[in-house]
């Protein structure tokens, strides 16, 4: 990769490749629920985002050499990105489409429509203090999370996510200032899932899924009834389910 960092690159199971990419907080950790579920079918790779990318190019081409380094015979990969990691996967499949077998984008956008919310989510960062953060997710979880998601899963989520650092978060939402594919998302042409969490209270995951669903060619979407925008770490979410009842209906 240009400018190497430190990917945390991490590969298990066996099958056809698959790269689960992360959100906001920038690190696979998140994603601790389906891997084990997951590398039963697949040969599952997680990775961090680098906290100073210029732009989302940089980050598409960081996936680009994950997906080459978990498939280096066929360079290709099944990519599932929430969130944040849905402009990345996005911006993959367009700058990168030889690379990509098939996409699944959960609670994710072709842009962020509010820039004056993304300008004050960045100043407040700055300002607050950083160790505060654990309180304002465990404050904020009921807003956040999925209504069946366990009080430890809550508590895990919050450990993790204070490994993130402010730089880290700051700098991926300024990438989103920038970030708009709506009118590239009819060039798509792999197989795309949309995931839309029904009580998604951080972005309109519902009208987004439904907007990019009537515009990527080859795609499909799918509501998560009951779940919240961090809906991966809920007992009754199983991604590796969701993929093989998608996968079936590829050729139908």
């Amino acid at each position: 990769m240009a400018n190497q960092y430190d990917a945390r690159l991490a590969i298990d199971g066996e099958g056809p490749p698959l790269v689960l990419v992360p959100g906001i907080n920038g690190t696979g950790d998140l994603f601790y629920r389906q891997i084990p579920r997951l590398k039963r079918s697949f040969r599952v790779a997680t990775y961090s985002l680098r906290d100073d990318a210029a732009d989302l190019g940089v980050l598409a081409g960081d996936l680009a050499q994950v997906i080459e380094t978990v498939s280096p015979s066929d360079r290709r990969a099944i990519v599932v990105a929430e969130s944040f990691g849905g402009a990345v996967a996005l911006t993959l499949a367009l700058q990168y489409p030889q690379q990509v077998e098939a996409l699944v984008i959960l609670n994710s956008f072709p842009h962020f429509g509010s820039r004056l919310r993304l300008q004050l989510a960045i100043a407040g960062l700055s300002i607050m203090p950083w160790k505060a953060m654990p309180l304002l997710r465990h404050l904020t979880a009921f807003r956040l999370h999925s209504r069946r998601t366990r009080r430890a899963d809550v508590h895990e989520f919050v450990r993790m996510t204070a490994r993130s650092t402010r730089h880290g978060y700051i700098n991926r939402l300024k990438l989103l200032q920038f970030y708009d594919v709506r009118e590239s998302l009819h060039t798509i042409q792999r197989p795309t899932l949309f995931l839309a969490a029904e009580q998604d209270h951080l972005v309109p995951s519902v009208a987004h899924a439904r907007y990019m669903t009537n515009r990527v060619p080859s795609s499909a979407m799918r509501v998560l009834e009951g779940h919240g925008h961090i809906c991966l770490i809920a007992p009754d979410l199983d991604l590796s389910e969701i993929l093989d009842q998608w996968r079936r209906g590829w050729n139908d």
